[in-house]
């Protein structure tokens, strides 16, 4: 007799092939701590591998558009023209509307991507997404060695990969909070999302040391890198403990709703008291306007999209800024400003770890949050108006800048995601973590998508006003957080912490 699947349930999910090809994988042979290490690496160098392939757009930008001279600290005049259909004083426009195309549908693919998630095997899915993105970002640079100079061909490319690349997110995140319980889940998820800038790092210095051979292996070789890293997360990656016969420690548990209720409460919510059931298996994913509503999610997701369309911005723009700035009297080259920007990205690595850890420590992630934001716009202004002084000061004012920018931005789609997907009024059904994920995540996007157009379109009336668009978009970023910053504050208050808070007061 045929067994039916209930509705809204999922299929028992059989471990991954290579568990079957090495049985020692499984355990008992291996334990708890051995596979989440595991998971930890398949999903960090899975997501590095997506970051290293979204790379080499930034690092062509000053090969694909026009060659534009320095004379000075302000003034610059194009002696050269570069890849049509990019040549040419209106090369930036199209540059930012070839980002655009891609964040757009990256955007917009988020929201999908992640009900997508919550509904099938995420190792299948992220494979997908992975193998796709490999497939695009080569047939991007195909563009060069087949000298296409058609707007469209690259137009289209770029969509496609940017619904490919909307896949990679959600799962990762679902995963790694099917893993890992609330108790330190800033620093674990502050360490492990230094993925996004790591990867940054790979594919700039990847691109950049193959430039001059030709913009199309800048493409071709993080294109590689991340099919390869595709297999890998498709042979070994477990989705969730049970999958293997394994489960959280009790106590991990346990941390895990407490924590979870607490974000309830620190939102302003009134729970019931009792003890959450857990999940179980074949719940039903969670709607999406129901998780809008969720305490907390539509605050974040706005405060995403101002900070992720600065974020974005330095990653789509910044090598092709650092190319047109003159620094200590000298004008970078098109490798040397690419590996330049890196910096950048290893900032954003000590920020993100730094605001987990703060965040752990203070119990706060819309304070920790609000407080980088609110440092970063000096921060910036100090690095337009000082970078160009000296190598030292650039370097020490873009490494600054980098922790500032990237500490919330890591802090919110990874722990504040995780945290908000797993709270008690979805009764900790952690299937609806993808789904916010891709809520908070996917807003962001729509700004990422915005913030490099806008980018390309001010730039040249002077790169001035790019910073005043930078700042104004992180104050804006900071006025969503202070209903979360008051409620934490009243929370804590409440808890008998932070008593200084009501010394200053009097």
């Amino acid at each position: 007799m045929m067994e039916l699947t209930p509705l809204n349930s999922v299929p028992p999910i059989k471990p991954p092939p290579g568990h079957n090809l090495f049985p020692t994988l499984n355990p008992p042979e291996k334990t708890l701590t051995f596979h989440k290490f595991l998971v930890l690496f398949l999903t960090f160098i899975a997501y590095a591998a997506f970051h290293a392939s979204r790379k080499p757009p930034s690092i062509v930008k000053s090969v694909l558009g026009p060659e534009i001279k320095a004379l000075n600290g302000t003034d610059s005049t194009i002696v050269a023209t570069g890849w049509a259909p990019f040549e040419g004083a209106s090369g930036p426009h199209r540059l930012g509307e070839l980002d655009l195309a891609f964040l757009l549908a990256y955007s917009i693919g988020m929201y999908f991507a992640g009900h997508i998630g919550d509904n099938i095997d995420l190792r299948i899915f992220l494979t997908v997404g992975m193998l796709g993105s490999g497939v695009l970002v080569i047939a991007f640079g195909l563009g060069y060695f087949l000298d296409v100079h058609w707007l469209g061909f690259f137009l289209i490319v770029q969509i496609l990969c940017g619904l490919f690349q909307s896949i990679g997110w959600p799962c990762v995140v679902a995963v790694m909070g099917n893993w890992f319980g609330k108790a330190k889940r800033g620093l674990i998820m502050g360490v492990w999302n230094s993925n996004t800038s790591v990867g940054n790092i790979i594919g700039s210095l990847v691109a950049s040391s193959v430039l001059s051979f030709g913009w199309g292996w800048s493409f071709v070789l993080p294109g590689l890198f991340i099919l390869v890293v595709a297999a890998l997360v498709y042979m070994f990656l477990v989705v969730s403990p049970d999958h293997i016969g394994l489960e959280l420690a009790s106590k991990e548990i346990e941390m895990n709703v407490e924590g979870v209720a607490l974000v309830g409460s620190e939102m302003g919510e009134v729970e019931e008291e009792g003890v959450l059931e857990p999940e179980m298996e074949g719940a039903g994913a969670i709607g999406f306007l129901q998780a809008w509503r969720l305490p907390g999610v539509a605050p974040f997701a706005f405060c995403l999209f101002f900070s992720k369309l600065v974020a974005y911005t330095f990653l789509y723009w910044l090598p092709f800024y650092l190319r047109q700035t003159v620094v200590a009297g000298v004008q970078l080259s098109h490798k040397n400003a690419g590996i330049l920007s890196t910096v950048f990205d290893i900032g954003g690595v000590i920020g993100g770890v730094l605001a987990g850890v703060t965040s752990d420590i203070i119990e706060a992630r819309g304070v920790t949050s609000i407080v980088f934001l609110l440092l970063s716009i000096p921060s910036l202004l100090f690095y337009r108006i000082y970078g160009s002084v000296s190598m030292f000061t650039n370097i020490a004012l873009m490494l600054i800048s980098g922790a500032l920018v990237n500490g919330p931005y890591s802090l919110i789609t990874t722990a504040v995601s995780a945290d908000l997907g797993t709270q008690s009024l979805i009764k900790g059904n952690s299937r609806a973590l993808a789904t916010v994920s891709a809520i908070i995540d996917g807003t962001g996007s729509v700004g990422a998508a915005l913030g490099p157009l806008l980018a390309g379109y001010i730039s040249t009336r002077g790169w001035n006003s790019v910073f005043v668009m930078l700042v104004l978009s992180i104050f804006i970023a900071s006025l969503f957080l202070i209903p979360i910053v008051k409620n934490e504050i009243k929370g804590k208050l409440n808890e008998g912490k932070w008593l200084w808070i009501s010394v200053i007061k009097r």
